[in-house]
């Protein structure tokens, strides 16, 4: 934690320790307050309506001596072990650089006290000026004053290596001989307006807002990024949509099949708002009016990139700035630009690749349902002949069983047909009378499945047809048991 304050902080504080009961602690404040309790220089509780606060005794100290009293007894604890520290710095630059050449170019020395940094210092520049440090390297160091002490041999040819490569540059023309067809659709439709220039609501031309000096150099600099997009391989249309009832005209780079939709403005400030005549006239004869404060002026930067008020505003948007201008960043525009197609490149293959892989779970679990389902019938038809072939043995018990009770007695007609009838009975009964084979599949219904597989059973193509054979979309042969 850092035990310095800030000014509010000090004075809340002072606020605190001059008085004599508990101070209350005012809702601005309770933030200041909480960060006070926090370093433990003040104690606060709740009474009546809001916070009181009391000063502690490390508060008073930090109040006469400027410091935090662990911020002393850290100091204290970190000189105590100096001399001992000290000892353990390199003796000159040449074991500074065998070091770091041992510990892989980097050495970190946390916050030394003042004799150990003297002596890391001095062995520093040892290194520098009696030629220690190896030829195609250099030697840095950061907290020569305060703080922690790093030293790093560096490679320079790795680190140039490690460098970005420079962002090409696109030329702008000085003038338009032959323009881009947009930038020629665009200048014929400036007109001749004098003062500012709006094509944001036309079709088929640049959409730009800005003041008339700055159109012949908006053209050019659109001209050179269209020119340059289109050398590149990627196409310039422009596009019409609507939105909330009303034709929304736009002109987008197209990378990729990703369309980043331009648009080039002149940025504003916020200049007080001079009354004008008529609008004094108006507040006199309806003094509830309110006039507004500012107005927005062009300040003659030019700024490009996605339009204002779209979801893609701040991902892709240069301007003028202090140190460069517009023209130098177009460059940058075109790598964003890329950058943001490649993303969403990866974006869409991971999605297919979740679309492809939920689609196989799909799949594996109807395959799965339709072998649990044929399983469950077959099951159902075995339990269904077993229990016949057992009533049918039943039936024959019962009526041997009935003939030997007569013995050689005579039988009654009407006992005789039923037997046989029974007997009969038995013989179209018993499964066994007839050789046995696989009972039909079941038809695979959505509905039968979708129950068992617990899934929505219209998310994909159907892969069974009518007779219940599996038929993938598409008429790809993939056997679901490989699943």
């Amino acid at each position: 934690m850092k035990y310095t304050l800030t000014e509010p902080q000090v004075d809340l504080l002072r606020k605190i320790a001059a008085a004599s009961s508990a101070t209350p602690i005012p809702p601005a404040q309770i933030q200041t307050s909480w960060a006070l309790e926090q370093r433990d220089l003040i104690k606060r509780t709740w009474r009546g309506n809001g916070h009181v606060a009391v000063v502690t005794a490390d508060g008073r100290y930090y109040l006469k001596h400027g410091k935090h009293p662990r911020q002393v007894q850290a100091e204290k604890e970190r000189l105590k072990g100096d001399a001992s520290q000290a000892a353990l710095a390199p003796a000159d630059g040449a074991e500074l650089i065998s070091r770091l050449q041992s510990a892989s170019g980097k050495i970190t020395v946390p916050d030394p006290a003042a004799r150990t940094r003297g002596r890391w210092r001095a062995a520093y520049y040892d290194a520098l000026h009696h030629g220690h440090v190896p030829t195609g390297h250099k030697l840095r160091w950061n907290g020569r004053q305060s703080g922690d002490c790093v030293f790093m041999l560096i490679d320079e040819e790795a680190e140039k290596a490690a460098q970005p490569l420079p962002v090409p540059a696109v030329d702008v023309p000085e003038t338009l001989d032959r323009p881009h067809r947009l930038v020629r659709a665009t200048r014929k439709a400036l007109g001749r307006s004098q003062s500012v220039v709006d094509t944001r609501d036309r079709p088929e031309v640049i959409p730009m807002y800005l003041s008339r000096p700055l159109a012949d150099r908006a053209l050019r600099i659109m001209h050179a990024l269209l020119t340059e997009a289109e050398g590149r391989g990627y196409s310039v249309e422009a596009q019409s949509d609507l939105k909330h009832g009303e034709a929304v005209h736009m002109v987008s780079m197209v990378i990729r099949c990703h369309a980043f939709p331009l648009a080039l403005t002149e940025r504003t400030t916020k200049v007080p708002h001079k009354p004008t005549p008529q609008e004094l006239r108006q507040q006199e004869r309806n003094p509830w009016t309110r006039l507004p404060k500012y107005d927005e002026e062009f300040n003659g930067r030019l700024a490009l990139g996605a339009p204002s008020g779209r979801w893609c505003q701040h991902s892709y948007s240069y301007s003028d700035g202090a140190r460069w201008t517009l023209e130098s960043r177009l460059g940058h525009l075109l790598q964003d630009l890329e950058r943001l197609a490649a993303e969403a490149d990866r974006r869409e293959r991971e999605q297919e690749l979740r679309e492809a892989d939920q689609r196989r779970r799909w799949y594996a679990a109807v395959a799965r349902a339709r072998e649990l389902q044929i399983e469950q019938h077959r099951a159902t038809v075995l339990t269904e002949q077993i229990r016949a072939w057992q009533q049918a043995d039943e039936i024959r018990a019962f009526c041997q069983a009935a003939r030997a009770r007569v013995g050689d007695a005579p039988v009654a007609a009407g006992e005789v047909d039923w037997l046989e009838w029974a007997e009969a009975y038995a013989v179209r009964l018993d499964p066994l009378q007839e050789p046995l084979r696989t009972p039909v599949d079941p038809p695979a219904k959505q509905e039968v499945l979708r129950e068992v597989a617990k899934v929505d059973a219209y998310a994909y193509p159907w892969p069974f047809d009518a007779d219940g054979r599996w038929r993938l979309p598409d008429d790809r042969s993939i056997d679901p048991r490989s699943w």
